[in-house]
């Protein structure tokens, strides 16, 4: 059970590792273009069609129809990757190995929607993946496995993500052998430990230079690509795509430097450099691409 393209490589090594998979559930397609008259299948289904896996797209899942689906295909065990709907009590008992998650933090952190993007946000230097039983309260079940991994410094939540995905396939089939074998750990998560990564909202955007240089930094990281972190230039609403902490003082908020190598900005602590932006009605650019036909001078506030 799983939709967006991280959960694609928990189906390919579960598929490359021989195991069957005798259905593929994942949110219906979302209308798509101009018009949203075009529908897009979900990266999951598409992996599942291409290995002809069954896939079932319901709408709900309260009210007993999924249940029905699932009791027809008869699974020993679930697994879920970013499936994105909450499981009721009674699919969750329905397997006889139960229903396990791949989820992209080290569980108790970041319980939630958008854990890969919060670890960044709030520069963490470590991230990971968990693999748990899955309970009725939100990513609250035992944990049965995880897998460390440092964040780069200028590591954004895409790239995260893609890599999450993969350490995660790997994990998954690790802990699918220990449950069959019964040599599979289940550890209760610590409530004390508990912290939450909740849905991201365009609130985040709006980049304050008071904040240190870093800060922002991992905002324009975290919020890539959407909400993105965002400010004006010249009065031209922006959203800031790539940068970079330097060395740096003045006003927060100041421009120190502005030409071929972008848009340096004093912050509270250090300078942020503007590497890439994208102002509203525009395609992403270079910073001094935008430079030319909007020149800024040094000394000038944004």
């Amino acid at each position: 059970m799983g939709t967006p393209e991280f959960a694609v490589p928990s189906l390919e090594a579960l598929i490359a590792a021989g195991h069957t998979l005798c259905g593929v559930f994942c949110q219906p397609d979302k209308p798509v273009g101009r018009h949203q008259n075009k529908l897009q299948p979900p990266p999951v289904k598409e992996c599942a069609l291409a290995h002809d896996i069954p896939v079932l797209q319901p709408t709900k899942l309260r009210d007993g129809t999924a249940l029905a689906q699932i009791q027809a295909l008869s699974p020993e065990l679930i697994v879920v990757a970013a499936y994105g709907r909450i499981l009721p009590q009674e699919i969750l008992d329905c397997p006889p190995y139960g229903c396990i998650n791949v989820h992209s933090s080290l569980l108790p952190k970041y319980r939630g929607a958008a854990p890969i993007n919060w670890a960044i946000l709030n520069g963490e230097e470590e991230t990971g993946v968990t693999i748990m039983h899955m309970a009725a309260a939100l990513d609250a079940g035992d944990v049965i496995s995880q897998v460390k991994t440092p964040i780069a410094l200028d590591e954004t939540a895409p790239a995260l993500t893609a890599r999450l995905a993969q350490l995660g396939g790997k994990l998954l089939v690790e802990t699918v052998e220990a449950i069959v074998a019964g040599t599979a750990c289940r550890t209760p998560q610590d409530e004390a430990a508990v912290t939450f990564a909740p849905m991201l909202s365009k609130e985040l955007s709006t980049m304050d230079f008071t904040q240190t240089a870093q800060r922002l930094h991992d905002q324009v990281r975290g919020l890539t690509p959407w909400p993105a972190a965002v400010t004006e230039v010249g009065g031209v609403r922006c959203k800031v795509l790539s940068t970079q902490v330097e060395e740096g003082s003045g006003v927060p908020g100041t421009v120190l430097e502005a030409g071929k190598r972008g848009l340096l900005v004093a912050c509270g602590q250090g300078a942020l450099r503007i590497l890439e932006l994208q102002p509203d009605g525009k395609k992403r650019m270079p910073a001094a691409d935008y430079l030319l036909g909007h020149p800024r001078k040094v000394g000038e506030s944004l």
